[in-house]
């Protein structure tokens, strides 16, 4: 049974049945990128910053730069990583119902998936705003507070943490649409088509 044809009668309404399959293929299929794209660019996210280093040496001193000097690159990487994860097992979820045709989708399953999208949408803005933040700081400085330009410094460091952070920040985008779609899963089930149910029997 389709969460998006849940208490839909063909036989009360002709030609329904088919459109909402239709819709809930369309919906399977915007999911399943969805997803799968998340789950890229979140690994793209976590790998980047991960791996990112950097040596300066400053009057013979060696000086490194690495993710785990500001905690909320190390919040980043380990947010992307936990959404890299997330993604990938609901990716093969979509993956396993398109082949299948059609996936048994009860309210606790429902619900399960809407709760885990929202946590991880969630968390994937808290980790974008913390590291944006910590970047601008370390980009700009703060003359009040006499923090260096860290950028200055370590340019191909402060780099690849911007373009871990873009990827970061593009996967955030796509948990958050995936949110509203599993929202709309939710919801369908109680929608306009429950009273239609008693009809049946």
């Amino acid at each position: 049974m389709s969460y998006l044809g849940v208490g839909v009668s063909p036989g009360n309404v002709p030609g329904s049945s088919t459109k909402m399959k239709l819709i809930d293929r369309k919906v399977r299929v915007t999911e399943l990128i969805l997803r799968s794209l998340v789950c890229v660019l979140a690994l793209v996210a976590a790998i980047l910053v991960a791996t990112d280093v950097q040596v300066r040496e400053i009057f013979t001193i060696q000086k490194k730069a690495k993710f785990t000097d500001m905690k909320a690159l190390v919040f980043l990487v380990v947010i992307n990583g936990i959404a890299a994860g997330y993604s990938l097992v609901q990716a093969v979820r979509c993956v396993v119902g398109l082949v299948k045709g059609s996936v048994l989708f009860s309210e606790p399953l429902a619900w399960a998936i809407f709760f885990g999208d929202q946590a991880v949408a969630y968390l994937c803005v808290a980790g974008v705003a913390a590291a944006a933040q910590s970047a601008a700081f370390a980009k700009l400085g703060q003359p009040e507070l006499q923090w260096m330009k860290i950028c200055d410094m370590y340019g191909k460091f402060c780099n690849q943490v911007g373009e871990g952070i873009a990827s970061a920040l593009f996967a955030c985008i796509g948990m958050v649409l995936i949110s509203c779609i599993s929202a709309f899963g939710v919801f369908r089930l109680y929608g306009g088509s429950k009273p239609r149910q008693s009809s049946r029997w």
